[in-house]
């Protein structure tokens, strides 16, 4: 452990050539909201806006040397792939970047825009499976150096690097610390850091509810695959964490983890933008989102890691509807419609004077004397909708609340 604790402040000092130490910045919002002192450790302010950097950059400058910067291969479409093309420029090395066909260009066009004339950019397969697949059969063809996101210790030795920053910058323990999981790199370095120079700080873990690889791998023992995963919050979505991450991570319990639902995280996430001004992306948001699902924290000082900034704001529209369902301030409905004079006029006079109507839209006529409508309704608090469907009961209106039925809503809304 002393070994692993003085080659993280080797990579501390060594990514000082890259970027000064993230902020660690009091969050006088939250604090007052849970009655602690919260402090969110900005890895999101990093020049790629993910603390993803840290590890690249680590891997990569082992395996440089003067006249042979080398040639790098990763597979990814998003922070990592962001991390590997800016190391590679720094070192001046020969950068090979397979990402899915199916990534948004705003992706793509940021990955070039840090990586300029070192990188090239391969779009192959339409799942990160097949991408990853053909970028680790590129590197046995090229001899180049293959750079995983999380699974390697050079890896989590660079983002152990946040837990030495976070420490050195509060100059005491914190009493929590919150994490982000993906792949599990940063947890394991954060941790496995702290257990020797903060060893009474405790820990909390944030998974999203679609992707929760390490709450499995902790139930099973063992890295565990998810049979499904939701892919809305991307970098933290993995679908199985890595083996060394869970090395360090398997003495902690399944109830160190907690589930971050993927519409609750959005209205976190607006509540970040438009309270504090801090753009998050929804990974970024999961420490956050969990701190009202951790007990008391009365008292305590916290630290949350905002893991990342990289938010394309074209999902903007998306997180706004999402966690408009959240809080249960929007709903869709399949209504059956007679077709009859003065049916849609019976049906207006049901709505409440907060009601508005978001979506109107005659799906098709099931029978001769009725028609299905998709109709969206927002409003201004939750038991408005409630007593709305209560006078659709009353009145004989025949109705479908698909608001949280997924495959429904993907089809119609």
């Amino acid at each position: 452990m002393e070994n692993f604790v003085a080659a993280v402040r080797l990579a501390e000092a060594a990514l000082r050539d890259l970027f000064e130490p993230t902020p660690l910045q009091r969050n006088d919002h939250l604090s007052a909201k849970y009655g602690a002192d919260i402090w969110l450790k900005r890895e999101d302010l990093t020049p790629v806006r993910s603390y993803k950097l840290r590890g690249a950059f680590n891997a990569m400058r082992k395996q440089v040397t003067p006249g042979a910067p080398g040639h790098f291969v990763c597979a990814s479409a998003g922070n990592h792939a962001q991390g590997v093309a800016y190391a590679c420029r720094h070192f001046g090395a020969r950068g090979t970047i397979f990402m899915p066909i199916t990534t948004p260009g705003q992706k793509i066009d940021k990955t070039r825009m840090f990586g300029g004339d070192a990188i090239e950019i391969v779009l192959k397969g339409d799942y990160f499976d097949q991408t990853l697949a053909a970028a680790q059969a590129f590197c046995a063809e090229q001899g180049a150096q293959f750079l995983s996101p999380f699974d390697a210790p050079d890896i989590i030795e660079g983002q152990a690097t946040v837990g030495l920053e976070m420490l050195a910058q509060l100059g005491r323990a914190p009493d929590l610390v919150v994490l982000p999981v993906g792949g599990g790199g940063l947890s394991a370095g954060v941790t496995k850091y702290l257990a020797t120079e903060a060893p009474a700080t405790r820990f909390a873990f944030a998974e999203p509810l679609g992707g929760a690889s390490l709450q499995a791998a902790l139930r099973a023992g063992a890295p565990v695959a998810l049979p499904a995963v939701d892919s809305f919050v991307d970098g933290a979505a993995v679908a199985r964490i890595g083996a060394l991450p869970f090395e360090a991570l398997s003495r902690f319990s399944e109830h160190d983890v907690h589930l971050a639902p993927e519409d609750r995280i959005c209205r976190t996430m607006l509540e970040m933008l438009n309270t504090e001004g801090v753009v998050l992306e929804p990974a970024g948001a999961l420490a956050l989102d969990v701190l009202g699902d951790l007990g008391d924290l009365s008292g305590k000082t916290v630290v949350a890691v905002c893991s990342g900034g990289n938010f394309d704001f074209e999902r903007l529209p998306e997180v706004k509807e999402r966690a408009q369902r959240f809080a249960g301030l929007k709903k869709y409905f399949v209504l059956r419609m007679p077709q009859r004079p003065g049916a849609l006029r019976d049906f207006l006079e049901l709505l409440g004077p907060q009601d508005d109507i978001a979506r109107f839209e005659y799906l098709k006529k099931s029978a001769r004397n009725f028609g299905s409508v998709l109709i969206g309704i927002e409003t201004s608090d939750p038991a408005n909708l409630t007593a709305l469907m209560g006078r659709l009961d009353r009145s004989g209106f025949a109705y479908r609340d698909i608001t949280n039925d997924g495959i429904l809503a993907e089809l119609l809304v």
